[in-house]
């Protein structure tokens, strides 16, 4: 089972288990092989700022360190993307994404769009 970050409300990360899907960054898996290529698979989100937490990283800016409230907004926005690009996979019938990529836009003043893509695969069972 592969598992992920995620923020609780405190902004603690814990592992995320994502049940069914392995999701890699190289472009095969070491012991496994590739059955199918399925093709492309993305998901994306787009956020925004709150004015309030503007203000409060404004200070931040002043004194120096981590502004929580957008390390939180960031790590959910990633993993709502990653929950799309694995819905998007598991609907073309694929157990594995390969060569998973992460970025980041601004497609306005004060919203971000978060994309993940890489490549839908059948992967044999291993073993």
């Amino acid at each position: 089972m592969t598992t992920t970050p995620a923020h609780r409300a405190d902004g603690a990360l814990v592992p995320r288990p994502r049940p069914g899907m392995l999701m890699t960054t190289t472009d095969a898996v070491e012991g496994r092989r590739i059955l199918q290529t399925l093709g492309l698979v993305r998901g994306n989100t787009v956020r925004t700022r709150s004015v309030g937490t503007d203000i409060l990283a404004s200070f931040r800016n002043l004194v120096g360190g981590e502004v929580n409230r957008y390390t939180a907004m960031l790590s959910q926005s990633r993993e709502q993307a990653l929950d799309r690009l694995q819905a998007e996979a598991l609907s073309l019938g694929a157990n594995a994404v390969v060569g998973l990529r992460i970025t980041t836009s601004t497609v306005m003043a004060g919203a971000a769009e978060i994309l993940a893509y890489g490549t839908a695969v059948v992967l044999d069972e291993g073993g």
